[in-house]
């Protein structure tokens, strides 16, 4: 464990041909996600495809379980999947996950450097077809897995607020996705 971080082994490969199969485009597939098996009965959410200085960077959508109210999202267990569009490096995002936290909330330069070297162990370098998804797990933190696999967990309440934040506080740099996310389910 490293400041904070309980951590499994990442894959070293990735299979894109199992990348694809479990896809958010193939819906037969998405029932049957490890990273989402524990949502006992969670539905997903269409997806909703951030593009940004018009460069299409991934596909998101939510995981909720019934009675999920977005207003009350640090208190449900609940995830959010990345389907990435294009090749990106970890450090990267995890870097601008950081910024985006921000946005949202205040912590200290000491989180942060926590949090952020964190991240960069947790996410790797993407290409289009992977995913990384995030599992909200109230009053702990949150597990992030990579096409299917679990690679650890940020165990921090406050992180998992701020940066799920990023996709649901009404602070979000994206208020369009945020809507097109939230649409349908409760305040």
């Amino acid at each position: 464990m490293v400041s904070g971080v309980a951590q499994a082994q990442a894959p070293a490969n990735t299979n894109m041909a199992e990348a694809q199969v479990n896809s958010v485009a193939n819906p037969n597939a998405q029932y049957s996600r490890p990273e989402v098996a524990a949502l006992r009965g969670a539905v997903p959410t269409a997806p909703v495809r951030l593009r940004v200085w018009g460069f299409e960077v991934y596909d998101a959508r939510l995981w909720t379980p019934h009675g999920f109210r977005h207003s009350q999202a640090a208190q449900h267990l609940f995830a959010l999947e990345l389907q990435y569009l294009r090749r990106l490096e970890g450090a990267a995002i995890a870097s601008r996950s950081i910024d985006e936290m921000r946005r949202v909330g205040s912590f200290s330069d000491a989180q942060a450097h926590s949090w952020l070297a964190a991240m960069r162990e947790l996410f790797p370098n993407v290409g289009a077809g992977e995913r990384i998804t995030g599992v909200n797990l109230p009053g702990e933190g949150a597990e992030f897995w990579v096409n299917g696999l679990r690679v650890g967990m940020v165990k921090d309440p406050a992180f998992a607020r701020l940066f799920f934040g990023i996709w649901l506080d009404e602070r979000t740099s994206e208020p369009k996705m945020r809507a097109q996310l939230l649409q349908g389910l409760q305040p």
